[in-house]
């Protein structure tokens, strides 16, 4: 198996997970204010997006944009990877490649310490995007642990582009947020990207 293989039942059974749908988790996480340049980006991005309506478009003119931004409003302190294998234990099928990965290490040339996953939803289906987003994220922890990073919490988002939904991963519980946020709430978004990625750079020394 790989990331993408997994459904939501079973990464679940596989690794003995703990599912929490309740959590709000990011209700105290103010927006931010986005960049005249930022806005106007996505202004003349998502309609364009919406309308070629293929994954590719997607990624390019809304992920992408999203997550260029986010390491520009972190002083490029992280790393932004995209279309890259992440192969950690292939007998438990952890390994394939990643969407897009986010790393609190500023280095560009290999991914190190990942902190953030992030899965492109299959025909907008963002439920279906879970189990490999929550593979991916195991192999991220189990990436750190092995490199002696010690990132007790993983982040994963899947997202369409135009909605995205965050997950954490603590232990052996996985807690899927109970909010979808649209690309029309992006200051939310940017502020969900950058309390993660800040948070998770915070804790370590560079």
């Amino acid at each position: 198996m790989s990331y993408s293989e997994f459904a939501l039942p079973t990464i679940v059974k596989a690794f003995q997970l703990i599912l929490n749908e309740r959590t709000d988790l990011f209700a105290q996480v103010p927006e931010l204010a986005l960049s005249e340049y930022f806005a106007m980006t996505l202004k003349e991005h998502v309609p364009l997006a919406l309308a070629i309506n293929t994954e590719k478009a997607r990624s390019e003119l809304i992920i992408a944009v999203m997550l260029v931004e986010l390491r520009k409003r972190l002083d490029y302190r992280i790393s932004v990877f995209s279309g890259v294998e992440l192969n950690v234990d292939a007998q438990q099928g952890l390994h394939g490649v990643c969407d897009f990965i986010i790393t609190r290490s500023a280095e560009q040339l290999f991914v190190s310490a990942p902190v953030l996953i992030i899965v492109e939803a299959k025909n907008e289906n963002i439920t279906g995007g879970l189990g490999q987003c929550i593979a991916a994220m195991l192999a991220a922890r189990l990436f750190n642990a092995r490199e002696g990073q010690d990132i007790p919490t993983v982040y994963g988002a899947v997202t369409s582009g135009s909605v995205w939904k965050f997950l954490q991963l603590v232990d052996n519980t996985v807690y899927i947020d109970l909010e979808e946020y649209h690309i029309n709430n992006a200051g939310k978004i940017l502020g969900i990207l950058v309390y993660i990625a800040e948070g998770a750079w915070a804790l370590l020394p560079v």
